[in-house]
């Protein structure tokens, strides 16, 4: 076991360092563009809405990919791990198109659909600029996968480093422009991401020449339509994620402007935190899809187990930090007493929520990736649907707090429904891809 945990942490931390580089530079980034106002910054969030839905989409190619290249190098089969990489490049370029070319010629109405006046003059400027360079996004997350997919984890973290040094360094000099430079506000922040997704790419792929796999003709229409398979559960689950936080900051928007203020300050900083679990969900999927290859069904289940163990760790340590930490981690962000009061009552409150949610986003990771991805989806929806109808009812009779309940109550619900529903399946002689033994199946009960 401690061999599993080993490998699952070793995995793990890189991952961890590539999510949290990228949030710190997006904090820092809005530093720069909120000195150009507030159209500025609403012009900039609705941007990264936008990405963040598209990356929904993006999720199911990037993730898939690593599933199926994990599975296929597990299972010692180097064809199949080539056609993967393969249908992976061409779903790709196919996904980009469909998703730029539209995106850039609607760049005027979906600015309009949210923001008007200056605002949504800045946000469909920097349309014009992301849409025809989002293929760099998707690709980037392509490339990445594939790293991940042989068990390199490190490469892509210090491609996000690099990424987003260079974006440090350009997001002051394209958005401001000091000295001989022209300050080019919105649409400067635009460029300044651009050119540091194009470098990075571009090392990304002098390095991804010295690991190309051998394709025989043949067989991408399948291999596509695996890692479409494979993939789709984790667009799913983040995308519906994202759409209840919407609705839940539409909740928290009914007890005033301090108390949305306070949760956008609580939600950063439980992010730093969270992403630990996102971190332990990708090295648990690698590894159960490699192991899930090679037909090592004893390994596989302790690896469930060992899954379980490190996100209850994780989950138990970050409630005490975030309740230990509250009020002098929200004094760095706000000296405002009525924001500072929700974002620490939040944070609190969030200490009975991390636990459990710990082990859906971790354990769920063994679970796709050994082809339990629908139920687990189906237990995230529900899940997500208590935690709204639980915050709206508690929020009557205990105000804000009632909500921040509701976020354990759906985490609790995700937690006994993936159990479930997981293990009908199992029941059922459902599971991975045809011709996997059936025993390799039960291992899905065990890692809940």
């Amino acid at each position: 076991m401690r061999g599993h945990r080993a490998k699952l942490v070793a995995l793990a931390g890189p991952v961890y360092g590539e999510l949290l580089s990228g949030v710190i530079a997006s904090v820092i980034g809005t530093f720069w563009v909120a000195g150009l106002g507030g159209a500025a910054v609403a012009a900039v969030t609705l941007a990264g809405t936008v990405e963040n839905l598209l990356l929904g989409l993006v999720l199911v190619v990037s993730s898939g990919t690593t599933v199926r290249l994990s599975h296929a190098l597990g299972a010692d089969d180097r064809a199949a791990a080539g056609r993967t990489a393969r249908a992976a490049w061409r779903l790709c370029l196919a996904g980009s198109l469909a998703l730029a070319v539209p995106g850039f010629l609607l760049r005027d109405r979906i600015a309009g659909g949210f923001l008007d006046g200056e605002a949504a003059r800045l946000a469909a400027g920097y349309f014009a600029v992301a849409f025809p360079a989002f293929g760099l996004f998707f690709a980037q997350r392509v490339a990445d996968e594939l790293f991940k997919g042989t068990g390199d984890t490190r490469t892509p973290m210090r491609i996000a480093l690099l990424s987003n040094a260079l974006l440090l360094a350009l997001d002051p000099l394209l958005v401001l422009g000091p000295g001989p430079l022209p300050a080019l506000g919105v649409t400067g922040a635009a460029l300044a991401l651009t050119l540091s997704r194009a470098v990075a790419l571009g090392v990304t792929l002098l390095l991804r020449r010295r690991h190309r796999l051998p394709a025989p003709a043949g067989g991408l229409g399948t291999s596509a339509r695996r890692i479409l398979a494979a993939g789709a559960p984790f667009g799913l689950d983040f995308t519906a994620r994202m759409g209840v936080g919407t609705a839940q900051l539409g909740l928290v928007a009914a007890f005033g402007v301090p108390a949305v203020a306070g949760y956008g300050v609580g939600y950063r900083v439980l992010l730093i935190v969270t992403m630990a679990f996102y971190a332990v969900r990708q090295a648990a999927a690698i590894e159960a899809a490699r192991l899930g290859g090679a037909g090592d069904t004893a390994a596989l289940r302790t690896l469930g187990r060992d899954t379980a163990r490190l996100a209850g760790v994780l989950g138990a340590g970050a409630a005490v930090l975030c309740a230990a930490l509250a009020q002098p981690v929200t004094a760095l962000f706000t000296a405002d007493e009525a924001v500072a009061a929700h974002s620490v009552g939040f944070l609190r409150m969030a200490g009975l929520y991390l636990l459990p949610y710990a082990l859906v986003v971790a354990v769920g990771g063994v679970h796709q990736a050994t082809g339990a991805g629908r139920p687990l989806v189906a237990a995230v929806l529900l899940g997500l649907t208590a935690q709204l109808g639980a915050g709206a009812a508690l929020s009557g009779p205990l105000g804000v707090n009632g909500l921040w309940a509701g976020m354990t109550v759906g985490a609790v619900v995700q937690l006994g429904l993936m159990r479930l529903l997981t293990g009908r399946r199992v029941a059922a002689g459902k599971g991975g891809d045809a011709g996997e033994a059936a025993e390799e199946r039960r291992v899905l009960e065990q890692a809940a």
